[in-house]
């Protein structure tokens, strides 16, 4: 188990945590949260190792292995599965162990290494590398793949890939969802589910907590207090505690104000003196209690647009995608003909999968992109407000987010008829905390929670009439991201919304499009939905995948077949070559039907056999389907997972000698029919 004692542990001059205490049981699944900046991070650092305790005692088991997502971008050549591979650090040893034992010519340490091999899983870990990748939103094309040809966003996924690959005992996920969309953070979801070890996850998505955790750690003030329950468990339980700190508070208050009207009124008098010293020392004695202070208190809302343009927009056989984009300088359509019209007061949620064309869609109606075809018609008055996560990135780190708002204010002073004063702009980033010298701090140094808050307060400025809003939600904790939900659904104009944040789906959006196979479609139904036909789509591709793993296999029997039916007729015309027509009469007839008799005669044992591996592949290819089919479907888990992939190792193995005999036995026809016997 893990077990802090009284443990202070500080960051330069922050005290991060203050004589903490807690135990975690081994295989429980706990939540770590707390406001952007508590310490969250920092304790994960104690627990990989990384840091030391300034105070107190900190115990875990030394055998436990840890598995944790690497921060650092990746720039590495290495193939995508290998890329993952590596991550089961138990396999790199006991491949790293064979090897030093055949450098040293040492049969029994390579016996031993074999044997780490087999319980390290060896035969099926590539199959387990890339069912995590598949898993995670990568297309099979993606799988060997070298690293560094992804974006940013996808090496994170390999590294978060690489660190579920690692037969962990303890892992540490720190915001694991942040660059996955909702399909692989539902599979991530049921794989975390099945996972057997101890859990710690960072994560500011209250559903993704909910369906994992059993444990809640809160931070808060340097404080670490255990809740037994999810995240909703732990806010039901958290409100009742601040309820009773706070009738503690007000009775303590009265308490006190009683002693100090009786030390007020009878300490002058003699005959009470004892009496009114006492109690000025109960009232020294007495622990005071502190008020009931929570970070919940945070709230902002959207300021009134200015108009609103009915329809916002319209979209008329609009084609979105890039410009130049393919290698000979054409344009690259993402997604064509879209006929859709946004009207006042909607609330869109844009679902579909990475790579399909959501953030496309929503740039070209952000005006970031133009569109390839077809009209788009801006209602009068169209102000747009856009957050995407590359915002952030826009940022000047030199600026303050003063200077950030004053500049933004005078960009926009047409639109909003003033500037704004100084003050005023402090006072509206107050709304948003930053407090004091805060907003003279350089945007460089600021986390990015705040960097988020600082662009959703530039929005908030503009008044904007339709809001654009492309994974708002990314940096933000969950208070603020609960004041986000708030003020949307308080907001008078448009929300168009991508977010891989059910619960922010679910509060703020009445209705969905979908974005798939190059088009934007209604999707009649609500996020549940949603979810069974992401699970329909993930099968269908599994039995693809399936179809051209077995492809040769397949391939073979079809080859197969076809001589088998048109035998007779490459019989017969072999037939003649074979003898010399002497004429047209029936002795020359009974002679060709004699040969082709013998030939079949020769060949039918070949041919018999044949029609035995094709009843064995197909059966091995069905049996291949099924199981692939329940990993992808979460069926298999745990032992069984090795099981699996051992059994798979085997029907492969046996795949490849039966096609070698399947066309041994072929070349073998061949050759008789080429003889003439």
């Amino acid at each position: 188990m893990i077990t802090l004692r009284n443990l202070t542990l500080r960051r330069g001059v922050k005290v991060v945590l203050d004589s903490a205490s807690v135990t975690l049981n081994p295989g429980e699944k706990v939540g770590l949260v707390g406001r952007n900046g508590a310490g969250k991070s920092s304790l994960f650092a104690l627990l990989a190792g990384r840091l030391g305790a300034d105070v107190g005692d900190f115990d875990i088991p030394p055998k436990w292995r840890l598995g944790e997502v690497a921060q650092h971008m990746p720039e590495v050549d290495t193939p995508a599965t290998d890329f993952v591979l590596e991550g089961d650090t138990r396999l790199m040893e006991a491949q790293a162990e064979l090897a030093q034992a055949e450098a040293a010519d040492d049969g029994e340490a390579m016996a031993h290494a074999h044997v780490s091999l087999e319980e390290a899983g060896a035969f099926d870990a590539r199959a387990r590398a890339q069912t995590l990748l598949l898993g995670l939103g990568f297309r099979v094309d993606q799988l060997d793949a070298p690293v560094n040809s992804f974006s940013g966003g996808w090496r994170m996924r390999l590294q978060l890939a690489r660190a579920l690959m690692c037969p962990a005992d303890l892992m540490l996920l720190d915001e694991p969802t942040n660059h996955l969309d909702l399909d692989a953070l539902v599979w991530l979801e049921g794989w975390l589910q099945r996972y057997a070890g101890t859990l710690l996850i960072i994560s500011h998505d209250r559903e993704f907590l909910d369906a994992i955790t059993s444990v809640t750690l809160h931070l808060d003030e340097a404080k670490l207090t255990r809740y037994g329950g999810n995240y909703t468990r732990f806010e039901e339980m958290r409100a009742e505690r601040l309820e009773q700190q706070a009738a503690a508070f007000a009775k303590q208050q009265d308490r006190m104000a009683h002693l100090q009207r009786f030390i007020d009124r009878f300490k002058a008098q003699a005959t009470k003196a004892k009496q009114a010293q006492s109690r000025v020392k109960a009232l020294a004695r007495m622990e005071k209690l502190a008020p009931v202070l929570t970070a919940s208190d945070f709230s902002f809302e959207f300021r009134e647009p200015l108009s609103l343009p009915n329809p916002m927009l319209a979209m008329r056989d609009v084609v979105c995608g890039y410009v130049g984009a393919n290698e000979d300088g054409s344009d690259k359509p993402i997604v064509h003909n879209i006929n859709r019209t946004v009207l006042a007061g909607q609330r869109i949620g844009i679902l579909g999968a990475n790579g399909q064309g959501k953030s496309t869609v929503v740039k070209t109606i952000a005006r970031a992109h133009p569109a390839l075809a077809g009209t788009l018609t801006e209602g009068k008055g169209l102000a747009i407000g856009y957050f995407a996560q590359q915002e952030m990135d826009l940022l000047h780190r030199e600026d303050t987010p003063l200077q950030h708002m004053v500049r933004l204010a005078r960009q926009v002073a047409a639109h909003l008829g003033s500037e704004g004063r100084e003050q005023e702009l402090r006072d509206f980033l107050g709304q948003f905390r930053f407090v004091g010298d805060m907003v003279n701090q350089s945007i460089g140094t600021l986390s990015g929670g705040e960097k988020a808050r600082l662009v959703l307060a530039s929005l908030v400025w503009q008044r904007p009439n339709l809001l654009l809003l492309d994974e708002p939600t990314n940096h933000l904790d969950l208070t603020t991201r609960e004041a986000l939900s708030m003020a949307l659904n308080e907001f008078d104009g448009t929300v168009m919304l991508v977010s891989h944040d059910r619960a922010l789906l679910r509060e703020v959006c009445d209705e969905f499009w979908l974005v798939a196979d190059g088009a934007v479609k209604p999707f009649d139904g609500d996020l549940d939905d949603y979810q069974k036909w992401l699970l329909e789509r993930s099968r269908e591709a599994q039995r693809a995948l399936s179809g051209k793993g077995s492809s040769a296999s397949n391939a073979a029997s079809s080859a197969a077949a076809a001589p088998a039916s048109t035998g007779a007729t490459s019989q017969a015309a072999a037939a003649p070559a074979a003898k010399p027509a002497s004429g047209s009469g029936r002795e020359d007839r009974k002679a060709a039907a004699q040969a082709r008799q013998a030939l079949a005669a020769k060949t039918r044992p070949l041919r018999n056999e044949i029609q035995q591996i094709d009843t064995r592949m197909a059966k091995l290819n069905t049996e291949r389907t099924r199981i692939e089919t329940d990993i992808v479907d979460g069926k298999v888990a745990g032992p069984d997972m090795a099981e699996a992939g051992r059994t798979l190792n085997h029907i492969g193995a046996e795949l490849e000698t039966l096609e070698e005999r399947w066309l041994e036995l072929h070349e073998q026809i061949e050759a008789i029919e080429a003889a003439g016997v």
